[in-house]
């Protein structure tokens, strides 16, 4: 049914009203309403009238809009379900344009954003009139009218200009080229009312043609960078591009006449800030078209970033932009030379020529000295910053939110892209710097105090440049260490520094020898009176523990003082992310020393609980404490049951996907639960009950699933009877729903999950894991066309047949009234099937096992293994040619892989000494035929049975059926038997 307007108009007014009550028993039914409404017909059209009535509530309106764009979004397109009949969307295009007289902002700028959705999906082909019309409008003497069809300009601009199809560009590329010059009238225009404007003094009518000098600026923005395929063709783009440099001069020289802290400021830092927003875009998209603009960039960057000109004019922001500008060209790809200069191409050259002669050597001087001694110097806020909140200065230092575009990184960042690509110019004059400051410096000259720091961070940054040009050992001993041994309270900067300092050293150049020295006064620093050291000292302490040429033994001489004063450290920062990362350093070093810390571990454990109390509602501190509790669990092993009563509970709730925190710390929460399991000396109650939050675990079969299927093999190593008998019914439906939908890789985890069961307990895995095999046995005797999931199958089905022989007649019997075959002629397929895939297994014991499984068959009198025996000795002895080694010693073969018991291997210092679980696996190892029987010996006793069955005669006769080449082969190994 349609709506009708006008009598339609009333219902859906009163209802929107009740749409924006705070009353949510009037509110809800009123959302439900228009909910069912949106498919309407004539919907949409009462919701424009409704939304272009100035007269009405303000709310109700800004509601009517948002409705009308979540429409657009659902049923605007022709193939969309209830899509709007091509009679209601012609008329609301043309509702929509009619009037460009909003006079609420919010709302303006919603109805400008609703169009240019419409224009995404309409203009040109059903909306021809769009573009035309705005033109005209922008025209009009009108403010309000100027303004809001300006808006809605840009805004459209913006949505074509970001559609990415080719039929889409070229449409965009055709409206560029033929309203370009109208846009940079447009702007040239403003840009000029609001120069003449700045004098008057008229604050509102600056804001104004401000304004509309931004809106205008914006739209030519779109056009310049991805309306046209070679812009530096195009001589009125390149003019445009040419004449920022002018404009923006003027724009600087404004904000000497503006006030700091009004609207009009703001609006002409976002204009500036937009002027060189158009450069850098126009650089990444087009940097060939870039070059004639290489060195006006350049040298209005340098002048205003590091000469006098810039000072009272420029701001953080546009000094920052201006720096990526910079680096910009110093590291674009496309201006760098191949090694051979002739395979270069033209532009290439030329744009690197440009470069060269820009950056001389005055010029580079000057960049450094100004980088390091203006820029990189601590200024008065973030010295007070360091006073009063130590913590959010380190926090600030090393990557807040807001860091990225502050001037500190920028400069840092500048800093190392200049110095790498001119680092033979720049690195005397860097060593001079450094030769200049030897000695301590005087305490109470705090400006020298701040230069040395700065030039210190000159020399972290450029480390890696200067690697052959810095005796860093000498200078480690000589000059670094005595300044740490500068207790004063003012020297802080610099022992900061310093150690930062070394940090950024340790993985460059510094020997070994050296590191105790280092220890001891990182113990010291640990020690410091100022928080920002210590915190520093940390991090300083966590690239050298996880330096290549880190020594254990160099280390643990220092290990309870360095632990000790971590902890410390650890309870007195009070900020979320601080906490982190000193738990952070805390864990490398448990990481690193593994067993040793035991003795040290038992404060942190204490601590640990409370922290996690605390950190409730910090989701990212609670992977840190994690994370630690990982490398914790690793280093006590066995005595990490100690920590069951806070660890399993923290298990339990990180991998418990109901409890919404599951979305954090699922993935630490699970590395944690296998590494318990893993170091577990025995099962206990609570570590079985845990296991229930498995199966929704494996229902979200994400990148997780590998790591869960370790869990369970975990499980069933630790107390495979318990497991089972507990959990193998609801495991077993899981697997029987993951084996449908999931990749071959994953059939091949569970099966191996499945073939582990069996292998640890052969007496009760195959009837827990009863569903599974028929599917197994039937990939057998269809010849499952994946070879590492048939070696699987066969692997499953050889611990069957061979360690649980009764179950595996059942199996053949029920298999056999499946397929409505005899049991023997079904056994005799899979025989065949198994001789003819052997090639597909690679792993030698499932190998020896195949060999084993088959050889169990015999002795018999069945006709079908008769008749399948010259496979199963073919079989037999390739598994021979696996197994069989020669002892170097006596010259006789044996099977290599029999396992004597308790030869206990040695582990050497590197080696991580074996976990509980991997003790476990070597006692199962001893108990597995396939290490514990001897193939040679198996043979042997298999084929005398057979004898013995059929009596010589019979026996020969069946030996016939087998390759004279194999019988050779055969006897050879049978040697001495």
């Amino acid at each position: 049914v349609s709506m009708d307007l006008n009598s339609a108009s009333t219902v859906v007014l009163q209802v929107l009203t009740q749409a924006t009550s705070q009353d949510t028993t009037v509110l809800k039914p009123a959302e439900e309403q228009l909910k069912q409404w949106e498919t309407q017909p004539g919907f949409y059209s009462v919701l424009l009238n409704i939304f272009t009535n100035h007269t009405l509530d303000i709310n109700v309106r800004w509601l009517a809009v948002l409705y009308f764009k979540n429409g657009i979004d659902r049923y605007w397109r022709r193939v969309a379900p209830h899509a709007l009949s091509e009679e209601e969307k012609t008329t609301l295009r043309a509702g929509l344009i009619t009037n460009f007289n909003e006079p609420i902002n919010q709302i303006a700028t919603q109805i400008a954003v609703l169009i240019a959705k419409v224009a995404r999906l309409d203009c040109p082909r059903q909306w021809p009139e769009l573009i035309p019309t705005l033109i005209e409008s922008v025209k009009v003497q009108d403010d309000l009218r100027q303004h809001r069809a300006l808006l809605t300009f840009y805004h459209v601009t913006k949505t074509l200009a970001s559609k990415r199809l080719a039929a889409d560009r070229k449409l965009f590329y055709d409206l560029a080229s033929g309203i370009y010059t109208f846009a940079c009238s447009l702007w040239n225009h403003h840009t000029d009312t609001f120069l003449q404007q700045v004098s008057s003094g008229n604050e509102a009518a600056v804001l104004s043609a401000l304004e509309r000098t931004l809106l205008s600026l914006k739209v030519l923005r779109k056009l310049t960078v991805n309306g046209f395929v070679e812009p530096h063709k195009n001589i009125e783009v390149m003019g445009f591009l040419h004449g920022i440099f002018e404009r923006l001069k003027q724009f600087l020289e404004c904000s000497r006449n503006i006030g700091t802290d009004n609207m009009c400021r703001d609006r002409l830092e976002k204009t500036i800030i937009l002027f060189t927003k158009v450069l850098l875009d126009f650089l990444d998209q087009h940097p060939f078209s870039f070059t004639p603009l290489i060195q006006r960039s350049l040298e209005f960057s340098v002048s205003y970033v590091f000469t006098e000109i810039g000072e009272g004019v420029t701001f953080e922001r546009f000094i920052v932009q201006c720096m990526n500008l910079i680096k910009m060209i110093v590291k674009n790809y496309a201006y760098k030379p191949s090694k051979n200069f002739e395979d270069s191409s033209p532009e290439t050259l030329e744009a690197h020529k440009i470069k060269m002669a820009f950056f001389t050597y005055p010029t580079l001087t000057e960049i450094c000295r100004r980088l390091v001694s203006h820029y990189f110097l601590l200024t008065e806020e973030e010295l007070t910053m360091w006073e009063e909140d130590p913590e959010g200065f380190t926090v600030e230092e090393t990557g807040g939110d807001s860091w990225k575009y502050s001037l500190r990184p920028c400069t840092e960042v500048l800093f190392i892209d200049i110095f790498h690509e001119y680092n033979q110019t720049l690195t005397p004059v860097l060593l001079e710097m450094m030769q200049t400051l030897q000695g301590p410096t005087n305490v109470e000259d705090m400006n020298a105090l701040l230069i040395k720091d700065a030039v210190y961070n000159a020399v972290g940054l450029a480390a890696y440049e200067l690697f052959d040009s810095v005796d860093f050992d000498q200078w480690f001993k000589n000059q670094l260490l005595p300044e740490l041994q500068v207790i004063h309270n003012r020297y802080k900067p610099l022992r900061r520094r310093v150690i930062w300092l070394i940090g950024q050293w340790i993985s460059v150049k510094f020997k070994s020898d050296l590191r105790p020295m280092l220890y001891e006064a990182i113990c010291n620093l640990l020690q410091d009176q100022d928080l920002v050291v210590r915190i520093e000292t940390a991090t300083t302490l966590k690239l050298t523990v996880d330096d290549f040429e880190f020594r254990t033994d160099q280390f643990l001489p220092y290990l309870e003082t360095m632990f000790t004063l971590l902890f410390q450290l650890l309870q007195q920062v009070t900020e979320c992310d601080t906490k982190m990362h000193v738990l952070h350093v805390l864990s490398c070093v448990i990481e690193r020393v593994n067993m040793q810390i035991r003795p040290y571990v038992g404060c942190l454990v204490q601590y640990l609980p409370l922290l996690w109390k605390q950190s409730e509602e910090h989701n990212m501190l609670r992977c840190a404490i994690l994370t630690t509790l990982i490398h914790l669990v690793q280093g006590l092993g066995a005595d990490s049951k100690n920590l069951y009563p806070f660890l399993l509970p923290v298990i339990q709730l990180s991998t418990d996907v109901s409890q919404p925190p599951h979305v954090y710390l699922l993935e630490d929460g699970l590395e944690l639960w296998l590494v318990t399991l893993e170091n577990s000396p025995c099962i206990t109650p609570e570590l079985l009950r845990i296991f229930q939050n498995m199966s929704p675990l494996l229902e979200l079969s994400s990148e997780n699933l590998r790591t869960c299927f370790k869990i369970i093999n975990g499980y069933i190593f630790l107390s495979s009877t318990e497991f089972l008998q507990t959990y193998a019914v609801g495991l077993c439906q899981s697997f029987c729903e993951l084996l449908k939908e999931i990749t071959t890789e994953g059939q091949v985890q569970v099966l191996k999950v499945v073939e582990n069961a069996l292998k640890v307990n052969p007496v009760l895995s195959p009837q827990m894991f009863q569903p599974i095999l028929p599917c197994v046995f039937r990939g057998i005797i269809e010849g499952e066309r994946y070879p590492v999931v048939m070696s699987t199958y066969l692997g499953v089905m050889g611990r069957v047949l061979l360690q649980n022989a009764s179950f595996f007649s059942s199996l053949l019997n029920e298999m056999a009234h499946k397929f409505n075959q005899e049991m023997d002629q079904l056994l005799g397929n899979m025989i065949e099937m198994w001789v003819d895939r052997m090639d597909n297994i690679t792993q030698p014991e499932r190998r020896k096992l195949s060999a084993l499984a088959l050889l169990s068959l015999l002795p018999s009198d069945n006709s079908v293994i008769q008749d399948k025996f010259c496979g199963i000795i073919n079989i037999s002895v390739e598994g021979l040619h696996d197994v069989m080694t020669e002892d170097p010693e006596t010259g006789t073969y044996k099977d290599c892989m029999l396992m004597s018991h308790l030869e206990e291997p040695k582990v050497t210092e590197d080696e991580e000494p074996p976990t509980e679980q991997d003790k476990r696996k070597k006692m199962l190892a001893l108990k597995d035929p396939v290490h514990t029987v001897s193939l040679q010996q198996f043979i042997y006793e298999k084929l005398k049975a057979q004898q013995e069955l059929l009596g010589e005669q019979g026996f020969q006769s069946l030996m016939e059926t087998v390759d004279t080449e194999i019988v050779t082969q055969l006897q050879e190994f049978l040697q001495g038997f």
